[in-house]
């Protein structure tokens, strides 16, 4: 009996257990399925996750070279180079300009040397070679650079900045060619003027050629020099902007007609070289002022010269200095001077002229230009906008590299303007009426060394040389090709 119940009862539980592993294993259709996590890692791949949609590809902005050629190099960090000051400007603005537009441009400079820069690149844009986006240039240049068809025409773009009608109309002229159409934007005007040492001149300096004769005799006995001077034919004819062309035109003389015409024979022009002729027969000027070099320069530098006419941005180059007294100025920077002046040492004053006559001088601009064939105009225009939209940018770049006075009118009102170097240049500059050296002529190149190549013979070389002749050769010579 206890055998059947038992086989029972072990039959009832093997169907039970058969049962419910089939429930198990193949669940009803409308049963949810009992999820039991697992102890062990699950055998089975997991189920691949809904696809989210990828964003759409952007394509990176490509920064691009912005080429400049500048006569400074920011990689040249020697304290007694002659253009340190325009190095470490470069140094400084150069990271702020590319972080300012980063992502955009990048500001690459190639320096050039001042006095080839001009050749090279009329030689390149004739040649359809590569050319920078951006140059500094001296107004000086800017007649060779259009006659060459080597700078782009900025007057459209130019007149529609805000910054445009705040410029000097004076620097903007110096800027606009022939035809009307500006070609480089002025940044800083460099008049030229007349350093001296005030105890070499305890009367004042001299406002008339008589006085300065009667001076320089005095110093003479003293043993000392009245002036120095470029006065060599170096530089492809360079002097003949720098102080002949004060004297000259001091005298009421000049280089051209007006027309276009070079104009030497003048009685004016005549006068100017013979009072010049007198000063070097006597010896009221140091033989290095014919050697070339600058080393002109050195007469001031020690004081064993009264005076030095050069241009105003001539205060970063002429250092260290002795004064008369023997106070040294020897940092060797462009400070010395400036310290020398604010001390009351250096004064600056206009040429002297005849009675009746008025101080000229040569008038100089920096500037920049684009050339013709630039690959990133947009770059340059950003450039220019960078310095000249900004006050205190644009005063920064005079005060550094621009060495002169502020083309913008509102900038020369700031306390930076208000500087014994600012105030004693416009003693200087107030009294004078300064134009560009060349005039109309429109090739300098050629004028420049055939003036001061002749100006030299007459003075230096054949002294006996009647003036009047040899003014109006040169003048002939260079009109035939008119």
């Amino acid at each position: 009996m206890k055998s059947k119940i038992y086989k029972f009862l072990t039959t009832l539980l093997l169907v039970v257990f058969t049962v419910s592993l089939a429930a198990c294993t193949a669940p009803a259709a409308t049963e949810a399925p009992v999820v039991v996590a697992p102890t062990s890692a699950p055998t089975e791949k997991p189920a691949e996750p809904t696809a989210v949609p990828a964003e759409p590809t952007v394509a990176p902005v490509e920064v691009k070279d912005f080429v400049t050629w500048y006569q400074y190099d920011e990689k040249n960090e020697d304290p007694a180079s002659d253009e340190r000051v325009g190095n470490a400007y470069l140094k400084k603005s150069i990271p702020e300009f590319n972080a300012a537009f980063a992502g955009k441009w990048n500001w690459v400079n190639v320096p050039k040397a001042w006095d080839k820069m001009t050749a090279e690149l009329v030689a390149a844009v004739i040649a359809g070679a590569e050319v920078p986006d951006l140059i500094e240039l001296g107004g000086q240049q800017t007649i060779t650079y259009i006659n060459n068809g080597a700078l782009m025409d900025l007057s459209e773009w130019a007149k529609q900045q805000p910054w445009f009608a705040d410029l000097d109309p004076g620097a903007v002229l110096t800027c606009t060619g022939p035809d009307g159409g500006l070609y480089c934007i002025p940044t800083a005007e460099r008049p030229a003027l007349t350093y001296v040492w005030a105890d070499r001149y305890p009367n004042g300096y001299p406002t008339t050629p008589e006085q300065f004769l009667v001076e320089a005799e005095r110093l003479k006995s003293e043993g000392y020099y009245a002036w120095t001077y470029f006065g060599s034919t170096a530089y492809d004819g360079s002097g003949a902007g720098r102080m002949v062309a004060a004297l000259v035109k001091s005298f009421g003389g000049g280089y051209d007609d007006g027309q276009g015409n070079m104009l030497l024979n003048t009685p004016e022009n005549v006068a100017a070289i013979t009072f010049l002729r007198e000063t070097v027969a006597k010896g009221y000027n140091p033989e290095t002022v014919f050697a070339g070099g600058f080393v002109e320069e050195d007469s001031f530098k020690d004081a064993s010269a009264g005076a030095i006419p050069t241009g105003l941005f001539g205060y970063r180059y002429i250092n260290p200095l002795t004064a008369p007294d023997g106070t040294k100025y020897e940092k060797g920077s462009e400070q010395d001077m400036l310290d020398a002046i604010a001390a009351g040492d250096v004064i600056m004053r206009p040429m002297f002229a005849p009675e009746g006559k008025t101080p000229g001088c040569n008038q100089d601009i920096q500037g920049f230009g684009i050339p013709t064939g630039a690959t990133n105009v947009e770059a340059a225009y950003d450039y220019i906008n960078w310095i000249m939209g900004d006050l205190a940018r644009h005063i920064e770049y005079v005060i550094g590299p621009g060495a002169g006075f502020p083309t913008l009118k509102s900038a020369q009102a700031d306390p930076q303007m208000q500087t014994p170097f600012y105030q004693q240049a416009a003693i200087a500059i107030n009294a004078s009426v300064c134009t560009n050296w060349a005039g109309s002529l429109t090739r300098p190149a050629e004028a420049a060394p055939l003036i001061m190549n002749t100006v030299y013979k007459l003075i230096k070389e054949s002294p006996t040389l009647d003036i009047a002749t040899e003014l109006q050769a040169a003048q002939d010579e260079y009109n035939a090709n008119n």
